[in-house]
């Protein structure tokens, strides 16, 4: 096929989770149920944080934080799939695709140093009890989220420059819901060689050591919680952390999932199947699960609701 300028091109085509006519009225419901639920839900885990002054603590500011991350990673997304299913059209501008791309590696990487932060805190509360506020001050909790913003904006800068480079041939065909960094690198005509290397270099760097932090402070904080005498002890150690830990399981566990699925199985419409998982089901789920495991929040959001009724 012959390349295409860059100037030329017009945009390219999102073929979406299935092509069958007859799927795309349950696709638009779902995904348009998941994402007001995404949406309410995340709203209402900032909103509790922000009006109650007991929960204004570095646990609650990251997860607030984590909250509106969530918000954007699925409003970069599922908007734009939603629209094309009941325009039945599947097009997308070239630079709709370069801003979906950039936000969508954006929000997933600051999704992943938040994770990385609140298991820090998570240690450093179990781990070191008596020097927690000393250490968790508002000035570190602050630059913690602040470094997080810069590396995961310079980290989609760098990556949607290496993009713009590229030169794409006529069959501009997406096989995902939206623009996913490797399914643009694997329609380029143009030699990829180098933004392979520094998309995987990047994903070892940047998430490879997050995740590796995360499993250290977790030995960490295995080996405190056993050394605790009394049963109660351990259980009251273990239910702060019981929320974060099944949302790093969560997080992690579907998108290394979907990743090494789709380099067995080398299907692009398998792959953006999975993808469902991590980039809409996680942020679905983060709310009701650190609302149900935690009585601070589920204190709050009884008030809330009370307020509210009356």
């Amino acid at each position: 096929m012959e390349a295409v300028n860059l100037t030329q091109i017009s945009g390219f085509l999102l073929l979406g989770l299935s092509e069958a006519p007859e799927l795309q009225p349950i696709l638009f419901g779902l995904f348009l149920s998941m994402y007001l639920i995404t949406v309410l839900g995340n709203l209402l885990i900032i909103l509790a944080v922000s009006l109650d002054s007991h929960l204004h603590m570095p646990m609650y500011f990251f997860l607030s934080n984590l909250s509106l991350v969530d918000i954007g990673l699925t409003t970069t997304t599922i908007p734009k799939m939603l629209v094309n299913i009941q325009t039945q059209n599947k097009a997308i501008s070239y630079a709709g695709c370069i801003t979906q791309m950039v936000f969508f590696l954006f929000f997933g990487m600051l999704d992943n140093f938040l994770l990385t932060v609140m298991a820090y805190d998570r240690f450093v509360a179990i781990c070191h009890p008596l020097h927690y506020t000393v250490i968790m001050n508002p000035q570190l909790c602050g630059l913690l989220v602040l470094i997080s913003w810069i590396i995961s904006s310079l980290y989609s800068l760098l990556q949607s420059l290496m993009v713009l480079q590229l030169s794409f041939c006529a069959d501009l065909e997406i096989p995902h819901f939206f623009c996913e960094l490797n399914q643009m690198n694997q329609l380029a005509s143009s030699d990829t060689f180098l933004n392979d290397m520094v998309m995987y270099f990047a994903v070892l760097l940047l998430a490879g050591g997050p995740l590796a932090g995360i499993l250290y402070s977790y030995s960490k904080i295995v080996t405190s919680i056993c050394a605790i005498s009394s049963a109660q002890g351990k259980y009251k150690a273990f239910s702060t952390c019981a929320s974060h830990l099944s949302v790093v399981s969560l997080f992690y566990g579907t998108s290394l999932g979907v990743y090494l699925s789709s380099a067995a199985t080398h299907s692009s419409q398998s792959s953006a199947t999975a993808s469902v998982m991590y980039s809409v089901v996680t942020p679905m789920l983060n709310p009701f699960i650190y609302s149900l495991r935690n009585e601070d929040i589920k204190g709050t959001l009884r008030r809330l609701f009370g307020v509210a009724a009356l």
